[in-house]
């Protein structure tokens, strides 16, 4: 899985550098309006009910059948609601484009509704070579298209074909590796429990996209498409990376850990080494970006785009501590916590929405800056808390893991920063400062991370897990 995630990750950063070199900010900044209604809506296409298959130990037919027919009900609702409101959609943006971009779009719905639970019977049977290998595919093609259609003076219609080519391709693809197949439309007796877990679940997602989505809708309606383009393109440099990351450790954590709930000391073992390999993986890397934002810009997207620099700093401050944040909600799905969840999203909602507010009228990096700050300072911390309250894994515990990476992050922000001061020359060139700050920051990290006995352990317990994936000297 994260094999098949570190190749999507490649295309990912090859297409985005190709299509900000062939698109203006403008058609970014308008795909990110349909972006923002799409993934408010999107948690009550799945409601949950993918989660519940997942992680309820035993399942019949009649209950996955149910839970199918709800999918496919709901998507359909969903797709025709969006195709509706398309006109106030436009009308909110002033943006009349909108319209037929925002109908095509919806479409999207419908197909995820009718691949929710045989992709998530395929990930319960652990089969993930397969999901891989479908989902990458899928991925890499979707790219192809919209490049060439960029190529080909598409404008913004090749960013909406990119997102309908995905699930167009994974629906049929899900259907010919998952052998499952629904029985007529009925309410099996047991589904009502599922249907509660999955509200929960979906009740959770919604929460967080609509807060997480916020800051884009307002930006776009008050500062414009160009503001957007910058701050979507900037989200999407950050997101990416982590999604590619945090999409297969749901996906072999979550299934792995239900099955570890009657064992306390086995599962707190688990989900501390997924924790601490996760932290030693994200927050040096997206600490080095953190004090080489302008020239990661630069490299990246062009000179054309360094009013993005600002953006892309504070949103790697974020990457510094949001993956280990999401890991709290593997505790609680797994841990059978829905109402916890739901508490955690409402509470992490209400924050993000009183600093989306404090600090839109001074702009999007002002929104950008004060999202950073608020999540390390209060919204983390209260997950952290929230999380480890009840269960197996203690709150001491989870800073233990991540007190390693703290420290190498750290390090690796000082010394690029020192590096920048008084090493390297104030008019080198972005790439090959760019490369310098990478080294210096990989150094740093290294030496950290092999002074420290527990870091220590887990850079060989890499090595292991290397030599047991390839073939080599396994592990007990």
């Amino acid at each position: 899985m994260f094999g098949a995630q570190a190749l999507k990750f490649v295309a990912q950063f090859g297409a985005v550098i190709v299509l900000v070199r062939l698109l203006p900010p403008a058609a970014f900044g308008l795909i990110a309006m349909t972006a923002a209604p799409y993934a408010v809506l999107d948690p009550l296409r799945d409601f949950g009910l993918s989660a519940a298959t997942i992680q309820k130990p035993h399942l019949t037919h009649a209950e996955i059948s149910t839970l199918f027919w709800f999918n496919v009900g709901t998507g359909a609702f969903l797709a025709a609601a969006l195709f509706l409101a398309a006109p106030w959609v436009a009308a909110f943006y002033g943006e009349p484009d909108l319209i037929a971009v925002t109908r095509w779009i919806s479409l999207g719905f419908l197909l995820n509704g009718l691949a929710s639970q045989h992709a998530a019977l395929l990930r319960r049977q652990m089969r993930f070579t397969s999901v891989a290998a479908l989902e990458t595919g899928a991925e890499l093609i979707s790219f192809a298209v919209a490049i060439g259609l960029a190529l080909a003076g598409a404008g913004f219609w090749a960013l909406v074909v990119q997102r309908l080519v995905g699930p167009m391709l994974i629906t049929p693809g899900v259907w010919v590796l998952c052998r499952w197949r629904p029985s007529r439309p009925a309410f099996a007796p047991g589904a009502g429990s599922l249907l509660r877990f999955g509200v929960s679940i979906a009740g959770t997602a919604l929460m967080a996209l609509c807060a997480r989505s916020l800051d884009q809708v307002m930006i776009g309606r008050f500062w414009g498409a160009h503001a957007l383009g910058f701050y979507d393109r900037a989200t999407k440099l950050l997101v990416s990376p982590l999604t590619n990351i945090l999409v297969p450790l749901y996906s072999v954590a979550t299934p792995t850990l239900s099955r570890l709930t009657d064992d306390d000391a086995r599962y707190r073992r688990v989900f501390g080494e997924i924790l601490e390999k996760l932290a030693m993986v994200t927050m040096p890397a997206a600490a080095v970006l953190v004090v080489a934002a302008d020239w990661t810009t630069d490299v990246l997207f062009g000179p054309q785009w360094i009013g993005a620099a600002p953006l892309i700093g504070w949103f790697a401050l974020i990457a510094v501590y949001q993956p280990v944040v999401e890991t709290c909600s593997i505790l609680l799905v797994t841990q059978m916590r829905p109402r916890e969840l739901l508490c955690w999203s409402a509470v992490d909602a209400a924050l993000r929405i009183a600093a989306i507010a404090c600090s839109l009228p001074y702009g999007a990096v002002a929104v950008a800056a004060v999202l950073a700050l608020s999540g390390l300072v209060a919204r983390a911390p209260i997950a952290f808390w929230i999380a480890t309250r009840r269960g197996p894994v203690r709150l001491s515990q989870i800073f233990e893991a991540l007190l390693p990476s703290a420290v190498a992050a750290c390090t690796a922000a000082a010394a690029i920063w020192l590096a920048r001061r008084y090493l390297l020359p104030p008019g080198i060139a972005p790439g090959l400062g760019l490369f310098a700050a990478a080294a210096v920051g990989a150094a740093a990290t290294l030496v950290v991370f092999w002074l420290l006995p527990k870091s220590r352990e887990a850079i060989i317990a890499f090595g292991a897990a290397g030599r047991l994936i390839f073939g080599g000297a396994g592990i007990s």
